[in-house]
């Protein structure tokens, strides 16, 4: 028993409960507690007062014929003559999590594991108390350590639950608002202590603070009931998107407030309002995972659990998202398996071994980020990362994740010179750990959340991303196609006089346009770094700029395929986006920019009330082309069909700034064709050139087919016809 004294006074003790608290002995009860800054301790039970004898310094115990109460309590005076009564934690002596829970955690197929690591407030036997659970296997010792007990590791020293890896402890009188973290004292490298934020914390100080805090995250009374209940039975397939991304401490700050973000329930007074105006059907927000630096912009991950606390708490969350769903308007959030940040208060290094990383840096080390990457092998890891996936729709009540940098994950050489990677077992370089966690992801999302989007960023010709695991693909829901984005923006910014040489930039997408489920993206990553920004890369004068722009919108809502456009873009920002401050708002006292914005407005409310823009995007019965072959106009003309073959829209485009009179398109059948949009509308800033509002087919052959219209074809700018 002395030894133990000892290597508990020492922090080697790795279970406390073998010696704290009460225990049996010859018809006698023994209680034993350690509090280092008492000098006397009472117990207390029903009217009655026992003082501890001091066995060791700080080192108390009490033999009792017997015990009135289960959970006694404890009454310290320390030596600045500071008195404190709390029931002991040592007395409750079952542990917390079954023998299933530590089963399934040690697995990797615990779905629930959010439900039982991390902090909870509960309460056992009527007596309220916080849950703590913390996975460390390679751990000599464990502590939670908090302004609850002075951040002192010898108060509240964890138990081990048996060879899981897992320790826990009860702590009543812990309620919400506390601030904790783990003390981990490590079995190897010379017993390192290692001071740690939780895994597995629902909210987390403001940065630069670290400490985790206890928070109820199951108190929310949602209002969306009738918008999951419609997201449960829908086709996101077949339905129109049209995503707003945004990043939520730049889209507006308060000038007058030092420059400060808006918090959650700010955008929801804001931000809601101007994505329903303006008709776009989802926000995806960059990651609002907790992460200590502004500047990664969430993509270097502290907190895979915790709503980052910049913007408020996770209920302001919540009533974030809730607002949206009643406003019919879906919520994607940002989601980062591919690696997480170095910080030392994370999961680097977590109990003094590598534990979520890989050892080998040419496997754990990511170079473009100087940050780390899984170890996707590993059980409790892979349950750790679809734990936060499913947490995410599950508590936030998400309608999406968007992956990012799955490519990354897909390949072992990825950004690695020779020599930086190592092969896998086969002799290749596809991470084929990452793969089985990707398709393991996808399935389990699927299977718990019907209706929701899982959405990869995939940059290379991967095949299958968004096909099903059961025929061999990753099981993705949609794709962001990025060959499409960089073929557009580099046709875009040629002079229209060389365009006629590039025509293959716009026309090869549609090789491959419907071998994935695919979004199409103007993002954030197209806007920083010096790449300026969407309208900046436009060539021309000033009103060729504004005039292009239209024409890319207009060309990336017909083109078959989901869409998304980053914050800003919508009105013609000049500026390349810059996280540390408000979008330009203030561009929109111009014609020209409200022009940009309500052309955004109407091509939104166009692709939700035509079938053709929606119902047929990832297959090739949705699609038919009149004409690509005029390079030398530079002008490219197409079909968009519904599933009904009699509701079509014919789309023409003018990639040039000359005006091409008695321009003829082939159409499918006679009748009256109406001009239901027109970018060079002069409400849009442009020049008004047109045709009257529509034209009639004429029995002319054309393009293969029997009828023709004889078009007035507008400068740098599309036109869209819907046959009457």
């Amino acid at each position: 028993m002395q030894g133990k004294i000892i290597a508990l006074i020492e922090g080697r003790l790795s279970n406390p409960f073998e010696i704290l608290g009460p225990h049996k002995k010859e018809g006698k009860i023994i209680i034993r507690t350690y509090l280092p800054h008492a000098r006397k301790v009472w117990l207390i039970t029903g009217v009655k007062e026992y003082i501890f004898n001091e066995i060791e310094k700080g080192f108390f115990q009490i033999e009792l014929e017997s015990l009135d109460e289960r959970h006694y309590r404890l009454k310290t005076v320390d030596y600045n003559g500071l008195e404190e009564e709390f029931i002991d934690p040592y007395s409750f002596k079952k542990p917390i999590l079954g023998e299933l829970d530590l089963h399934l955690i040690n697995e990797g197929t615990h779905h629930k594991i959010y439900d039982k690591l991390g902090a909870h407030s509960m309460k056992i036997n009527g007596i309220k108390g916080t849950h703590f659970a913390v996975w460390a296997p390679n751990a000599e010792r464990v502590s939670v350590i908090g302004d609850f007990n002075r951040w002192d590791s010898r108060i509240h020293m964890m138990r081990p639950l048996k060879n899981s890896g897992i320790w826990e402890i009860f702590i009543p009188g812990v309620e919400e608002g506390a601030l904790y973290k783990y003390e981990i004292r490590s079995r190897y490298h010379g017993n390192i202590i290692r001071i740690k934020s939780d895994p597995f914390a629902f909210y987390s100080e403001v940065r630069p603070k670290t400490a985790s805090i206890v928070v109820d995250i199951d108190s929310y009374k949602w209002n969306d009931s009738e918008w999951m209940d419609k997201r449960r039975h829908s086709n996101p397939y077949e339905s129109p998107i049209s995503i707003y991304e945004v990043h939520a401490g730049s889209w507006m700050r308060v000038p007058h407030e030092n420059n400060r973000f808006l918090n959650y329930r700010e955008l929801a007074y804001n931000l809601i309002p101007y994505v329903k105006e303006l008709g776009f059907t989802h926000i995806e927000l960059m990651p609002v995972t907790e992460h200590p630096f502004d500047g990664s912009w969430g993509y270097q991950t502290t907190g895979y659990y915790s709503a980052t606390s910049r913007y408020g708490s996770p209920e302001d969350l919540m009533y974030f998202i809730d607002r949206c769903h009643q406003n019919a308007i879906g919520v994607i959030l940002d989601w980062v398996p591919s690696h997480f940040a170095s910080d030392d208060h994370g999961l680097r290094f977590f109990d003094g071994t590598c534990l979520y990383e890989h050892e080998d840096p040419r496997k754990g080390y990511h170079p473009d980020w100087s940050s780390l990457v899984f170890n996707y092998g590993r059980n409790e890891v892979r349950n750790f990362l679809v734990g936060s996936a499913l947490f995410w729709l599950d508590k936030y009540h998400a309608d999406g994740l968007r992956i990012d940098a799955v490519a990354s994950m897909l390949y072992l050489d990825y950004s690695r010179k020779e020599g930086e990677w190592i092969p896998n077992v086969y002799g290749g370089r596809e991470n084929l750990e990452a793969i089985a966690f990707l398709k393991y992801l996808n399935e389990t999302v699927h299977h718990y959340f019907p209706g929701v989007l899982t959405i990869a960023e995939e940059s290379t010709a991967w095949p299958m991303v968004s096909r099903p695991t059961y025929l061999g693909g990753l099981g993705f829901s949609m794709k962001w196609n990025m060959g499409w984005m960089h073929d557009t923006l580099e046709y875009f910014s040629k002079d229209p006089i060389y365009r006629k040489y590039h025509q293959g930039n716009l026309t090869f997408s549609m090789l491959y346009a419907f071998s994935e489920n695919f979004i199409l993206p103007l993002s954030h990553d197209e806007v920083v770094h010096g790449k300026g920004s969407l309208i900046g890369k436009m060539p021309g004068d000033n009103w060729q700029r504004f005039a292009n722009l239209r024409l890319l919108y207009a060309y990336m809502f017909g083109h078959p395929g989901k869409k998304l456009l980053f914050m800003g873009s919508e009105f013609g920002q000049w500026r390349e986006w810059d996280y540390n401050s408000s979008i330009d708002w203030h561009l929109l006292q111009y014609e020209s920019h409200r022009g940009v914005q309500l052309l955004v407005k109407d091509l939104n409310s166009l692709l939700k009330r035509e079938p053709a823009l929606h119902e047929r995007d990832f297959q090739w019965t949705g699609f038919e082309w009149i004409d690509f072959h005029d390079s030398e106009n530079s002008i490219i003309a197409f079909m968009r069909k519904a599933k009904n073959t009699e509701d079509f829209l014919i789309f023409v485009y003018n990639f040039t700034p000359v005006i091409r009179l008695n321009y003829r398109i082939g159409v499918p059948r006679p009748g009256f064709y109406k001009e239901i949009l027109n970018t060079d509308s002069s409400i849009y800033w442009g020049s008004n050139t047109g045709n009257h509002g529509g034209v009639y087919a004429e029995p002319v052959p054309a393009h293969g087919r029997p009828y023709s219209i004889n078009l007035t074809l507008p400068p740098l700018a599309a036109l869209v016809f819907k046959p009457q």
